[in-house]
């Protein structure tokens, strides 16, 4: 745009941007300058504070080098917000769970990068359901970042709560409300470990969980700021490839074994949704770009799997309303850039 303008008019345009955030907003800087032709001929990093002295009459007339990769971007954009607004926002420190899955560990790198690692606090919470690799996972991650992380098993508290709900159900199945019980004690325990610490609680619930309700509200939602809620699965698992492309600082095995919530055995993500590559190319059509049902159909993805994610994404609008604010590096986030109707009569 800012060399389209630059060409037309024959004259150099210099293009000022801020760097910090603002809640949601990640400014990211790259201040440019484009020379007459339209080619930038010089530009500032982005997401760090810089300073440059630059004539634009003078500045040779080249191409800027070309800006670092896509997750390298992402990275630095979830870094640079997570800074701000928890700076921004009075506190020091953070806090968060750490299940052994790549979502909590993504999380936890950035906030290290964000405020340092003896800032972040962590905590693992295995259930009856839970491997001891997701254990494993958590503190190995704890030790590759230099992060404090606490165990605190959650088998006897939720089996104290179903005894206390024995009676009140007596009759019927267990089902998924049994395993929204282990998500919101693990709430508990965390918002407890904020308040006593003066954390701020981080929740780790990516975009393509939110979109389609795939998260425990007052559970897994809990939490001052949804870092990484503005970032599909599949680019989840991106960014966190790129950051081990030199050393392991996410464990292999929380990249390579499959996502579970681990809330009854033998589960996995993909029990309840599609392939992540599947439902993420399907949520960007919807989301992002708006295309009805009809037209992601005629893209070539399946009537009912279309049917199903749009359909739940609709119906999830009023957890969306309720959960954490997120940090926003698509172009359509969650939240103020997109409020929907909770009460309307959605088709099936």
């Amino acid at each position: 745009m800012i060399g389209d303008i630059a060409r037309r008019l024959k004259v150099p345009v210099v293009y000022c941007n801020t760097v910090g955030a603002n809640d949601q907003l990640v400014f990211d800087g790259h201040s440019l300058v484009a020379g007459t032709n339209g080619r930038i001929s010089a530009q500032l990093p982005g997401f760090s504070p810089s300073c440059r002295v630059v004539d634009p009459f003078l500045t040779a007339e080249r191409d800027a080098p070309l800006e670092s990769s896509e997750p390298s971007q992402i990275y630095q954009a979830l870094v640079l917000g997570l800074r701000d607004y928890v700076t921004k926002c009075g506190f020091s420190s953070v806090c968060l769970g750490l299940s052994g899955g790549i979502d909590s560990a993504l999380t936890a790198v950035i906030a290290a990068e964000a405020l340092g690692p003896d800032k972040v606090r962590g905590l693992t919470m295995p259930s009856s359901y839970s491997s001891r690799g997701s254990v494993a996972d958590s503190f190995a991650l704890a030790a590759n970042l230099g992060i404090r992380c606490d165990e605190i098993p959650i088998r006897e508290t939720f089996e104290a709560v179903r005894a206390a709900m024995r009676p009140v159900f007596a009759g019927q199945p267990e089902d998924v409300t049994e395993e929204n019980m282990q998500a919101r004690i693990r709430g508990l325990l965390l918002m407890a470990l904020s308040n006593k610490e003066h954390h701020l609680l981080l929740t780790t619930g990516n975009k393509s969980e939110l979109a389609v309700g795939y998260c425990t509200i007052y559970g897994d939602m809990c939490g001052g700021l949804a870092v990484i809620s503005d970032l599909p699965k599949t680019r989840v698992y991106e960014v966190s490839r790129w950051l081990n492309r030199q050393r392991e600082i996410i464990p292999r095995n929380t990249l390579e074994k499959p996502p579970s919530a681990e809330l009854r055995p033998d589960q996995t993500d993909q029990d309840t949704l599609p392939p992540y590559d599947i439902l993420d190319g399907i949520l960007e059509l919807y989301v992002e770009h708006h295309l009805s049902a009809d037209e992601i159909i005629a893209r070539g993805f399946e009537e009912p799997t279309v049917r199903w994610v749009q359909r739940r994404v609709d119906l999830n609008e009023w957890k969306r309303h309720q959960a954490a604010p997120g940090l926003r590096v698509t172009s359509k986030a969650f939240g103020i850039g997109r409020r929907m109707p909770i009460v309307q009569r959605f088709t099936a």
